[in-house]
């Protein structure tokens, strides 16, 4: 069995056994625990789920979307079969209808929000993830630092700006990164600040693996460790089901090994790795995985 398929239940059992129900703006209760912490090492174990069926393919095109394409319209995804924002997409008209818990004489209250974003920022997810990550330049930014000034102890980015947090749909979940160079390696800190588990966790952690992965081999680097930091790691309870039935699945059906992740040795430019539908240049091979397991989105 993966390393990372023992340290994701052990996960999930902690919060069901250890967890709180609260209230939130979805009008889904959630079990959370308030932080946690996770550690892989890519040389020794490439992370991607085999107790359910991961669709990497999604995840990898979401992260190329975010940092290579640095879009934030939906439609790229779209084109692309990916539909994982749907949900947050702002209509033709520029306004973004969900029914949530408002928060009215301090107390949660269930009803329509309509936001109106402009029509300039129809068909986008507003000034979030992939915007951010254009305004500032950051992807550039990161590369040429790490093959000109490797020992720099400023390498962050970070998709938490104030001055946009109104005007995009949803916040980045996933909110920031920091690098370093260690020994010919590239290492990262992953800091999410709200982390849906069943649904959310698994597709952000090999979507960053394959990212310093990506980043080292142009870099002239080896991939080295992920540690990834997490606030308010929760299971909706409508999840509460599905996250049993992938630990009954890792209890009693036994090992599975890691997948292993490929990528053309030839693309030396970030910007080259092929993000048609078809990921060229980028592929994960031999995963055997335990079959899908379906988790309703909160809104």
């Amino acid at each position: 069995m993966s390393k990372w398929d023992k340290d994701y239940i052990k996960l999930c059992k902690i919060i069901l056994s250890e967890g709180k129900k609260v209230e939130n703006r979805t009008g889904i209760n959630t079990i959370k625990i308030p932080s946690y912490h996770l550690h892989f090492d890519l040389q020794d174990e490439f992370p991607c789920l085999t107790t359910k069926q991961l669709y990497f393919r999604q995840a990898i095109l979401e992260m190329l979307w975010i940092y290579q394409a640095k879009s934030n319209d939906v439609r790229w995804l779209q084109e692309r079969n990916v539909h994982i924002w749907d949900e947050w997409e702002i209509n033709e008209d520029g306004k973004w209808i969900a029914t949530q818990n408002v928060l009215e004489d301090g107390k949660l209250v269930k009803k329509e929000v309509v936001k109106d974003f402009g029509k300039d920022m129809a068909h986008t997810i507003g000034t979030a993830y992939g915007f951010i990550v254009n305004k500032f330049n950051f992807t550039d930014k990161i590369i040429n630092t790490i093959k000109n000034n490797p020992t720099d102890r400023r390498l962050v980015i970070s998709l938490w700006q104030d001055d946009y947090l109104a005007t995009a749909v949803l916040p980045s979940c996933v909110w920031s990164t920091e690098w370093d160079v260690t020994d010919g390696k590239i290492n990262m800190w992953v800091h999410q600040r709200s982390c849906d588990v069943p649904l959310g966790l698994p597709f952000n952690v090999t979507q960053y693996a394959v990212l310093l992965s990506l980043v080292a081999q142009v870099c002239g680097l080896k991939p080295g460790t992920i540690d990834y930091s997490i606030k308010d790691a929760h299971i909706y309870v409508n999840q509460v089901d599905g996250i049993k039935e992938q630990i009954e699945r890792f209890e009693s059906n036994g090992d599975l090994p890691a997948p292993e992740l490929w990528l053309n040795p030839e693309i030396n430019d970030f910007y080259k790795f092929d993000n048609s539908k078809d990921l060229k240049d980028i592929k994960i091979k031999n995963y055997k995985h335990m079959g899908p397991i379906r988790f309703p989105i909160a809104q």
